[in-house]
């Protein structure tokens, strides 16, 4: 009865508290209103250290979505997580993690924002271990360590904007042009983002991070961890596209977008193909952020946010009724045994797809006709359309494995939809995928976009997705038996399940010669010269002269009769 009223409690806490945000964020987007909150908590010589509230139609659409993917989360998650025996720990983590990603939100000032960003990545780190073997731990180290590195840089931003005497950096955005403190600046909050949004090359944590429950993977992947990063450059979003920044964060964006839709081809693991999609379209947001399109980005986010949770409940709803098994070669026919499941995966990938009148259609068909109005290089250009093929060609490839395929579990199976709160859960989010695209795009751009290209421009996107969707349902009905097309299969499916081997570069092989350093210190130096010299043979050294004192402290007849003779002998030498 406690659990349920925990549940109860936080569900329609942040229900109501998404409602109101929503509403606020219209009230402040059509009257064009910011509210700025200082408060002065210490002043050290020139620097002061401010809590500062930044309120604007950004920060609560952002803060809307948020509660209500979290509220919809919280309500699955109890009869996902039923019979753990810490439901009420883990329900605690979650709302722990969504006060940190608040926190995040509302900071315009560095120093609120490291509180923010460092809760995030350590209370991720709890849930990532939350299941206590050693793959969780492994995935738990890999994700709080990459993330490690962000933070190193949010503190080097801090420690440079002493230079300014404040930490509040929208004072500062006059500057941005030709100040070199704040290009310097520019570069640490680039590192920040780039890690926690996991762009090249600090991508492989976010596959790892499916070692989570499912509950978490829907939160952490729509609108908390992996959009922080995200919503960071959005409000550093002018000293990025006023200085060389801009270029290397498209390079770096678009090979995410392109490499996470390739490697998602050739993956088995359901949730990580879901993790490899969010990786895509992270790197999607990444780019349109590094031309300047803001509000397209966040918009684009937004949708995201929507249709990705979505995926993560339907694919915890099939694991959860497969007893576990998550290699999408054992799984199949969903649609007799799992229909409104099955719909809402379905109607999450065509979103995600990006086919009409669905979420994902009104941001990333506006996106892709901005970047047609572009001055943008043309490989960049034809990387961007390949990335939207390869989403609707691995796409398409998951639902023919789960829905068309031939059920390959076991003979005797008791599938079902799962209980009335998991599907209650899923069905709110369906209405968001299906309704919130057009009323996001009637708040945010209110006129619409009158974008003027040739006909084949315009149809490049369609043609893309067709053939993207052909490759998907046909390159990977057919099984290659001979000899040699075995061989390329098993190389490439080797080649890019290893991330493109970013797993033994960028992370193990980064890390391997430090510990083989540290290792080598320790056991020449820690336990070595400076024991041998410091504290052990400081340590045995005092205790011999102790040993000697304490002897000769000792009243005893020995001594005594030593000394006498000792005595008689010097007074002969003298005489």
């Amino acid at each position: 009865m406690y659990k349920i009223s925990i549940c109860f409690i936080s569900f329609w806490s942040l229900f109501m508290l998404s409602l109101i945000n929503f509403i606020l964020g219209l009230f402040f987007l059509i009257f064009e209103k910011v509210i700025f909150i200082e408060w002065e908590i210490i002043s050290l010589n020139s620097g002061m250290i401010v809590m500062s509230i930044l309120l604007d139609w950004m920060v609560f659409f952002f803060m809307s979505f948020v509660m209500f993917i979290s509220c919809v989360v919280l309500n699955y998650s109890y009869d996902y997580m039923e019979g753990d025996k810490n439901i009420i720990r883990f329900i605690m983590l979650v709302l722990m993690f969504i006060v940190s990603m608040i926190l995040l939100i509302i900071s315009p000032n560095l120093i609120s924002i490291l509180l923010g960003w460092d809760g995030l990545g350590l209370v991720s780190y709890c849930l990532v271990i939350y299941y206590q073997n050693l793959k969780s731990y492994n995935a738990g180290m890999l994700t709080i360590l990459m993330n490690r590195v962000g933070d190193v840089a949010i503190l080097l931003a801090i420690g440079w904007m002493l230079n300014y005497g404040s930490w509040n950096y929208i004072y500062y955005m006059d500057l941005l042009m030709n100040d070199m403190y704040m290009l310097f600046i520019g570069v640490m909050i680039l590192l920040a983002g780039v890690t926690k949004s996991a762009q090249v090359p600090f991508s492989s944590w976010l596959p790892a991070a499916m070692a989570a429950p499912t509950p978490v993977s829907a939160l952490v992947h729509s609108s908390t961890l992996v959009t922080a990063g995200v919503y960071l450059l959005i409000r550093f979003n002018y000293l990025i596209v006023s200085s060389f920044l801009g270029k290397f964060l498209l390079i770096i964006s678009v090979l995410t977008m392109f490499m996470a839709g390739l490697i998602a081809n050739f993956e088995y693991d359901l949730k990580k193909i879901i993790a490899l999609s969010t990786l895509s379209q992270l790197g999607l947001m990444m780019s349109i952020l590094s031309m300047g399109l803001i509000k397209l980005a966040f918009f684009h986010l937004l949708t995201h946010a929507l249709f990705k949770a979505l995926l993560f409940m339907c694919v915890g709803g099939i694991i959860h009724n497969f007893k576990g098994i998550q290699d999408i070669r054992y799984l199949g026919s969903l649609e007799k045994f799992m229909p409104i499941t099955c719909i809402s995966f379905n109607i999450s990938n065509l979103a995600l797809c990006g086919v009409p009148f669905l979420a994902g259609f009104y941001s990333k068909d506006l996106i892709l006709e901005y970047l047609s109005m572009m001055e943008v290089n043309m490989l960049v250009y034809m990387l961007f359309y390949l990335s939207i093929g390869l989403t609707v060609c691995y796409t398409m490839r998951l639902s023919y494995y789960l829905v068309s395929n031939f059920i390959n579990f076991y003979t005797l199976n008791s599938l079902m939809d799962e209980s009335w709160g998991m599907l209650k859960s899923e069905v709110m989010l369906l209405m968001g995928v299906i309704m919130m695209g057009s009323i996001l795009s009637w708040i945010i751009f209110p006129s619409p976009s009158m974008i003027c290209l040739p006909l084949f421009m315009k149809m490049l996107v369609i043609s893309m997705s067709l053939c993207g969707g052909f490759l998907g349902l046909e390159l990977f009905k057919l099984e290659f038996n001979w000899g040699l097309f075995m061989l390329m299969k098993y190389k490439m499916s080797y080649y890019f399940g290893s991330m493109l081997f970013m797993y033994s570069i960028f992370t193990f092989g980064m890390n391997m010669k430090m510990f083989m350093v540290g290792y080598s210190v320790f056991k020449n130096f820690d336990q070595g010269w400076n024991e041998y010299l410091g504290g052990q043979g400081m340590f045995k050294s005092f205790i011999m002269k102790a040993k000697m004192f304490q002897f000769l402290q000792n009243n005893n007849m020995k001594i005594y009769l030593i000394l006498i003779i000792l005595w008689i002998i010097l007074l002969l030498m003298l005489i």
